[in-house]
């Protein structure tokens, strides 16, 4: 990235040489990120990120046919928002989506991996059905969010049957403000930014080449370092859950990212054990980084059924391939000792109170 910013300098659009240098090494980039998703490099729309790409789809394709949504209550906030400014529906977790579809319903949107639990979502199966219904003559669509997956489980978008699909270079160890959108050929969108003829005509703005050829990059050092970070998250909770008592993990009955734990910690606050793991170097959250200031609980738990008090107990732990064992050693001890000083701090409060 820093060699394309120093000597790619050239606008990817304009006709001179430097120009055409960057719009080749876009074209390239453009066609390992298709690659990489089993799509076709016409089929790429660069964007900011995750994001943009989430607006695009669900603003591009819905707003100017006025139709219905159907999306889910644990999506990313860039979908929700989107969503209601729309006529939709909010489905829960625990029900079927199709049940929810209207002969009104132009796009459904579902997140191929949530990005707090892991829950992987049977995206290929919501496909089947949408094809059906468009062979029966509705015009409708599928989009899913799957900033959390790519990197993370294998994607293919035809095998997964969408329309329309959300990648972000960040989540992959890539730099920020870079992601994309991939649009399968002949669904119809509309740009929703408007000042030029930029990736064809789909979204206006002067490319990021420098970040796309790094997106590129990041997905290829992907593919050549697969590490097993499942084996890291898995020896993590089984240690936490022996050695500290009423943790339970959120979303285990369902199939989860390797990268991603959830847990809830009754009886703790989980900001305050965020605040004491951050002191001694841990970085953990207590959700999407999204919604981070806001006060209110979880709504991703809160829709999986837990309580305002459980969700305010939950905290999420995420690994990458560049971690180690040693690491998430002292990540559980770190967590162990926390929790029982926390836990001890609560005791005497409610000591106090009582006396």
């Amino acid at each position: 990235m820093d060699a394309a910013a120093r000597g790619i300098f050239g606008n990817a659009s304009s006709t001179h040489r430097a120009g055409q240098t960057a719009h080749e090494h876009l074209e390239k980039a453009r066609t390992t990120v298709a690659g990489s998703i089993h799509a076709s490099p016409n089929e790429i729309v660069f964007t900011s990120g995750g994001t943009e790409a989430n607006n695009l789809a669900i603003l591009g394709l819905v707003g100017p046919r006025r139709g219905h949504v159907v999306t889910t209550a644990i999506e990313h906030p860039s979908v929700l928002e989107c969503c209601r400014r729309l006529k939709h529906t909010l489905v829960a977790p625990r029900d079927r989506i199709s049940d929810f579809i209207t002969p009104e319903t132009v796009l459904v949107s579902v997140m191929h991996a949530n990005n707090e639990t892991g829950s992987i979502q049977d995206v290929a199966e919501l496909g089947r059905r949408i094809r059906e219904r468009r062979a029966g003559g509705q015009e409708i669509y599928l989009h899913s969010d799957g900033v959390q997956a790519l990197g993370n489980i294998g994607v293919d978008v035809q095998a997964l049957g969408v329309d329309l699909y959300s990648i972000s270079a960040h989540k992959m160890f890539g730099p920020k403000g870079v992601g994309a959108l991939y649009v399968r050929h002949g669904t119809p969108l509309s740009g929703i930014q408007f000042g030029g003829r930029h990736e064809r005509g789909r979204r206006a703005g002067t490319e990021n080449v420098p970040g796309a050829i790094a997106f590129a990059r990041a997905l290829k050092l992907a593919r050549e370092n697969d590490v097993d970070v499942n084996a890291l998250r898995h020896y993590f909770e089984a240690e936490v859950l022996w050695h500290v008592a009423d943790v339970e993990i959120n979303g285990v009955r369902s199939l989860r990212l390797p990268n991603t734990s959830n847990l809830l910690f009754r009886g703790i606050s989980a900001e305050a054990l965020v605040i004491a793991l951050d002191m001694q170097g841990m970085a953990v959250s207590t959700g999407s980084a999204c919604s981070s200031g806001s006060i209110e609980p979880s709504h991703v738990l809160l829709a999986m059924g837990r309580s305002r008090e459980e969700a305010k107990s939950s905290v999420r732990f995420s690994f990458g391939r560049y971690n180690t064992r040693s690491e998430v050693e002292q990540l559980i001890e770190a967590v162990i000792s926390c929790i029982r000083r926390l836990r001890r701090k609560t005791r005497a409060l409610e000591t106090q109170l009582v006396s």
